[in-house]
């Protein structure tokens, strides 16, 4: 018998592996050159890795901001262990901290002194983080060698969330799986002709279409399945307050992993839940226009 999500994966889109180029020329699809990127404000992920010890689950929020900077939380409690590119830690981009933290020892160690960046708010590579807990490495980020020889565990990505502001084109990147390759992805909305307003959000997984929805102030919400990697990914959008909006106004795009027998789609209350064993990834992106650049 079939598995149900061999089933549902032929009724979702196909996304071929990026390394591959047999696909036809037409079905790629580049963002027009009049209409400049949106601007990327803040990145947020979370991480999860385990305490070698006791084997206890962690959660590591890292934040990189156009306006604070760069920094990093333990266990969701931003008072806690919480470093910014502009407090004097990081003046010369590169230190130790350490702090107590519900009767442990937090390390904090970084350096960004030769860090590259791309368009992105985040480094690229030539940096290195590295927390441990008690003298054991539980997160580290980079590719920078560091002194200590010490490494820590396996850590997860779940969730990412990105805000953009400007005009309605946004481009990113992402890995669905830990094993996954980076995919670009580009969330266009904008009108068909120059005669008539027909708004249309288009959305490209490396160049290859994923969804094309005309008539959007009709369609503001909307859901498709891709398949992904091997891996069943639920697009969801909700661009309603592009539309029905007078002021500043925010659409949210939420790409997330899921099993073929999870029929959720919008998650109730946060983005990933905590209590879970199975992993999953989300990666929500929350696009912030001004009514100007959005035709209707």
């Amino acid at each position: 018998m079939r598995s149900l999500g061999s089933c549902l994966s032929e009724y979702a889109v196909q996304v071929p592996d990026p390394s591959c180029s047999g696909h036809a020329a037409s079905s790629c699809v580049s963002p027009a050159p009049e209409l400049p990127p949106s601007v990327q404000n803040s990145v947020t992920c979370l991480y999860t890795t385990v305490l070698p010890s006791t084997q206890k689950k962690i959660f590591i929020t890292l934040t990189s901001s156009q306006y604070h900077g760069l920094s990093i939380a333990l266990n969701d409690d931003a008072a806690a262990v919480k470093l910014s590119t502009g407090s004097r830690f990081f003046r010369k981009g590169k230190g130790t901290k350490t702090v107590d933290f519900h009767g442990v020892s937090v390390e904090l160690n970084w350096d960004l002194t030769t860090a590259r960046y791309g368009s992105g708010l985040e480094p690229i590579d030539g940096f290195f983080i590295l927390m441990s807990v008690d003298s054991e490495p539980i997160f580290s980020l980079g590719d920078k060698k560091m002194k200590s020889s010490s490494t820590a565990g396996k850590v997860s990505l779940i969730s990412r969330q990105e805000h953009f502001s400007g005009h309605a084109l946004y481009s990113t990147r992402a890995k669905f799986s830990d094993a996954g390759n980076s995919h670009n992805i580009v969330i266009r909305c904008c009108d068909e002709s120059d005669t008539a307003k027909s708004p249309v959000l288009s959305v490209t997984i490396d160049k290859k279409p994923v969804i094309r929805v005309k008539r959007l102030q009709w369609n503001f919400r909307g859901n498709q399945t891709i398949f992904l990697d091997g891996l069943l990914v639920d697009l969801l959008w909700d661009v309603h307050d592009w539309f029905h909006n007078s002021g500043p106004s925010c659409a949210r795009f939420l790409f997330r992993t899921r099993t073929g027998l999870d029929s959720r789609l919008w998650l109730e209350e946060k983005l990933v839940q905590k209590d879970e064993d199975k992993l999953e990834f989300s990666l929500m992106i929350f696009a912030h226009a001004c009514n100007n650049n959005i035709s209707v």
